[in-house]
């Protein structure tokens, strides 16, 4: 192989251009391999908590939307079936909010309140004979907000789920990032000159017969932190993102606790009811004044369509230590979470040190033949150090990492 482009010598050689190739497709499927492996425990652990946080979640919303409609079953049996389409739409809105889409607390919160006020008028504060038409449904939806016939329910709601929602969804999004940094330097694009170096230190030997060599330590942290120089810039953030995710799992629980807000939202409703039956004569006068007096329609109200058994049996065990158990959870995860903290600013000496490079004192491969001991200078981690290094050059930071990184910005300052 005169040929030959990385894996020149001095002594023969017994490799030919084609092999060269093929074994620079090895040394970059070897190297993606080593950091998909070190990276897996990591990424499992996050990911199957991003899943497990989810699923809880989801949970919680359907206990939390159980006891409202069972509320309105056993309390106010009469407008039960209209008020548990609303109690649905207004934990469909809390889900959509958890899990990400852009929709605001208090436009739900306000939006269920709205929805409410004609149900309650019809059956509680004014009933009759006859239902109301829909043209004064929709008046007394408008007028809501004036005639406050819930008192200061409404505003209340609005600051808990406002308190209690944000933190959570913040939680869920945070993870997926962190799922997608690993998956981002799990698949790195190394430069040629990166490429040429890894053939050199882990198959160059083969090609002088010497297949049982190992590269030298210090010839394999200079390789290593020269190709993963990007990766080494993520340190600093991955380290304030795990810092973030503490103080932020920290302040998830007390009053502000999820679990505690969306599983005692029927008894605000409670309190939003029996505040307009009590004030029911004063809010009659109010809504002649804003809508005139009741239009009426034939009435068709079904009982109770709610099935009240269907969930409840998986959920009871769910709601009994519910916050007990998502408090712990979160503290174990962040408690093995920070075990990785140094990752990223220690990969390439991991690498090195558990699988790739010799044992001190064995003699080991140097680039070149195998030596003693690897004389040159071994340089620091991170693209500032790599100035000096000897074996890879390394040419500003990828555009990839570079974005990786704002994503983690942005995630820390959220």
């Amino acid at each position: 192989g005169v040929d030959l482009q990385v894996c020149t010598s001095k002594n023969p050689t017994c490799c030919t251009k084609k092999m060269e190739e093929r074994y620079q497709t090895a040394a970059k499927q070897d190297i993606q391999q080593v950091l998909q492996t070190s990276s897996a425990a990591l990424k499992f652990l996050i990911s199957r908590n991003a899943a497990a946080f989810q699923e809880t979640f989801e949970m919680l919303i359907r206990l939390a939307e159980n006891y409202t409609s069972t509320l309105f079953c056993s309390a106010y049996r009469s407008m039960a079936a209209e008020a548990t389409v609303h109690v649905q739409e207004f934990f469909t809105d809390v889900g959509l909010f958890l899990f990400g889409t852009d929709v605001s607390t208090e436009g739900f919160v306000n939006r269920f309140f709205d929805t409410l006020f004609p149900v309650v008028y019809n059956h509680v504060i004014n009933p009759g004979p006859t239902d109301i038409s829909l043209e004064y449904a929709e008046c007394l939806r408008v007028a809501r907000r004036a005639i406050r016939p819930f008192g200061s329910v409404p505003r209340k709601a609005t600051g808990q789920m406002g308190r209690a929602l944000l933190p959570s969804r913040t939680f869920l999004q945070a993870l997926n990032v962190g799922v997608e940094v690993i998956n981002t330097t799990d698949h790195l694009h190394f430069s040629k000159d990166c490429s040429r170096a890894l053939l050199r230190m882990q198959y160059c030997p083969h090609c002088q017969g010497l297949t049982l060599s190992k590269p030298c330590m210090g010839y394999c942290l200079n390789i290593l932190r020269g190709c993963l120089a990007d990766v080494a810039e993520v340190d600093l953030h991955w380290r304030g993102y795990i810092q973030s995710l503490e103080e932020l799992s920290r302040a998830m629980s007390g009053a502000h606790d999820m679990e505690h807000v969306l599983l005692n939202f029927h008894s605000l409703v409670n309190d939003a009811l029996v505040q307009a039956q009590v004030n029911g004569p004063q809010l009659s006068e109010q809504v002649n004044k804003m809508c005139g007096p009741p239009v009426r329609k034939p009435k068709e109200s079904p009982g109770c369509s709610f099935d009240q058994n269907k969930d409840n049996q998986g959920l009871k065990m769910l709601s009994k230590d519910s916050e007990e158990t998502l408090a712990n959870r979160r503290k174990e995860f962040i408690s093995h979470l920070r075990l990785y903290r140094a990752f990223y600013g220690g990969l390439a000496d991991q690498l090195c040190g558990n699988e790739l490079a010799a044992a001190d004192g064995v003699p080991c491969w140097n680039g070149e033949d195998v030596v003693r001991s690897y004389t040159h200078r071994v340089v620091g981690s991170g693209i500032k150090a790599q100035s000096a290094n000897p074996e890879v050059k390394v040419k500003g930071t990828d555009p990839v990492i570079s974005q990786i990184i704002d994503k983690l910005k942005h995630v820390i300052q959220v």
